[in-house]
C-alpha cells in the first residue's frame, strides 16, 4: 500500500471544550457519502465531552460538520458524557449509532481509569437511528446489560451479518472501588430484530486465568462472512503489552478460533476490508517506531505482508516510554498519549481511508490518511 494523500478532518481549539479530538470513525454510505464521528472534549478524560459528526462529499477530502450528538437523559439516576460513538449503515440512507456514556456523578472529578484497583467509571451503552444519512437522530434508547459485564465498554461499531443479525462487541469491566483480581473478557451480543433486543453474551475472549487482557477488540467482516477479531493483548503478570492477535469466527462470532499472534506491536486499530477480502490493518506502535502503521492482508486469516506496510504517523519528540508499573496506573497513563487509535475504511472507489487522533497535549486534531495499492 503507499500513501496518496493525507489532510485534516477537524481541529482541536486549545483552550476550549474542543481542544482534545479523539475516538474517530468513518463510515462510507451508499452513493458515497461519508460520515465521520468523532469526540471532542477540553482534555482527553472530561465531563465537557461530546459526540460530533462530520460529513464528506468528496471521499474525505474536504469536510463539514453536520451536528453534535449527546446524551441529557439520568441514568440510575446519574448524567454523564458520551465518550465515543461507531456508525453502522444498516440499509441505504440508514444509520445506526452505538455509543459509549459515561458516568460523570457517581464518582465527581475522578478519572475514567482508577489506577488503585483497575476500575472503571459506570459506563453504559446507548443507541439510535437515522434514516437521513445522519442528519436527524432518533432518542436515545439503553442496552441492557448483564450484571456480570460490569460496565460496559464498546470497542467496534455494530456488525450486519449476512442474515442481518446485529452483533455488537464489548468489553467487560471492574467497578470503580471493586479491587478484587480483574477477569477480564470480551463478549458479543447478538439482536435479530435491528437492535431493539440483546441476546445473552457470547465469550469472544478470555484467559481464564485472568492474566492476559484482551482489550479493544476491533473487528472486520469478510464477504464470506466471516468476522477477523484483532485484539491488543496485555499481559497483567509482566505489566507489558504483548503483540497484536487475531481470532477468526466462522459462525457470526458463536465460536471463535485460537489466538493468533499476529508479530505485531502493539494496539490494533479497526481494521477495512476490501470488496475483494483483503485486508488493510492499522495499528499504533508506540515503544518501537512511536508511528501510526498500516499494513495488508490478501484475506481476513491470512498474513500481513511486511512489504505492504506504510507509515501513516511518526512521533519525532519524546513522549511518554514503557514502564515497569502497576496496570492501573498504565490505564491512567492512557491520557497522556497524543496520537492514536486509527480507524479504517474501505472506499467505493477501492482505495482506504484511515482516520486518527494527533497533536499535542494542548490540542489534538482529527486527521485522515488516503491509500491505495501501490504502482
Amino acid at each position: 500500500m503507499q500513501l496518496v494523500e493525507h489532510g485534516i478532518l477537524s481541529r482541536g481549539v486549545p483552550g476550549t471544550p474542543r481542544a482534545i479530538l479523539t475516538f474517530a470513525s468513518v463510515t462510507a454510505l451508499a452513493g458515497g457519502v461519508l460520515l465521520a464521528a468523532l469526540r471532542a472534549g477540553s482534555s482527553k478524560d472530561a465531563a465537557d465531552e461530546t459526540i460530533e459528526l462530520h460529513r464528506s462529499d468528496d471521499g474525505g477530502r474536504h469536510w463539514r460538520m453536520l451536528r453534535q450528538l449527546s446524551y441529557d437523559a439520568p441514568i440510575d439516576g446519574a448524567r454523564g458524557s458520551l465518550k465515543l460513538c461507531y456508525l453502522t449503515e444498516l440499509a441505504p440512507g440508514q444509520v445506526i449509532a452505538a455509543a459509549m456514556w459515561i458516568d460523570r456523578t457517581s464518582y465527581p472529578g475522578q478519572p475514567l481509569f482508577n489506577p488503585a484497583t483497575e476500575g472503571c467509571l459506570p459506563m453504559s451503552i446507548v443507541l439510535a437511528e437515522s434514516a437521513d444519512q445522519g442528519a436527524t437522530w432518533s432518542p436515545w434508547r439503553l442496552v441492557p446489560m448483564p450484571e456480570q459485564i460490569g460496565p460496559a465498554s464498546l470497542t467496534s461499531p455494530i456488525l450486519k451479518l449476512a442474515d442481518g443479525t446485529l452483533a455488537m462487541s464489548i468489553e467487560t469491566n471492574k467497578h470503580y472501588h471493586d479491587a478484587t483480581p480483574w477477569l477480564q473478557q470480551v463478549v458479543l451480543f447478538h439482536s435479530r430484530d435491528g437492535g431493539q433486543s440483546w441476546g445473552a453474551p457470547i465469550t469472544a475472549g478470555r484467559d481464564p486465568s485472568g492474566r492476559i487482557f484482551n482489550w479493544d477488540q476491533r473487528l472486520g467482516l469478510a464477504p464470506d462472512g466471516r468476522i477477523g477479531a484483532f485484539i491488543w493483548t496485555y499481559d497483567s503478570q509482566t505489566r507489558t503489552y504483548l503483540n497484536i492477535h487475531r481470532r477468526i469466527s466462522a459462525d457470526g462470532g458463536a465460536s471463535w478460533s485460537a489466538a493468533e499472534d499476529l508479530g505485531i506491536a502493539d494496539q490494533a486499530g479497526r481494521p477495512a476490508v476490501l470488496p475483494d477480502g483483503r485486508v488493510l490493518l492499522p495499528w499504533v506502535d508506540r515503544f518501537g517506531q512511536r508511528a501510526i502503521r498500516a499494513r495488508l492482508a490478501p484475506a481476513i486469516d491470512a498474513p500481513f505482508a511486511p512489504a505492504s506496510e506504510v507509515v501513516l504517523y511518526s512521533l519525532d519528540a519524546a513522549g511518554p516510554g514503557a514502564r515497569d508499573d502497576s496496570t492501573g496506573a498504565l490505564l491512567a497513563e492512557m491520557s497522556l498519549w497524543t496520537f492514536g487509535l486509527p480507524y479504517a475504511e474501505a472506499l467505493p472507489d477501492g482505495q482506504v481511508l484511515v482516520v486518527y487522533y494527533a497533536g499535542s497535549q494542548a490540542s489534538m486534531d482529527i486527521r485522515w490518511a488516503r491509500l491505495r495499492e501501490a504502482d
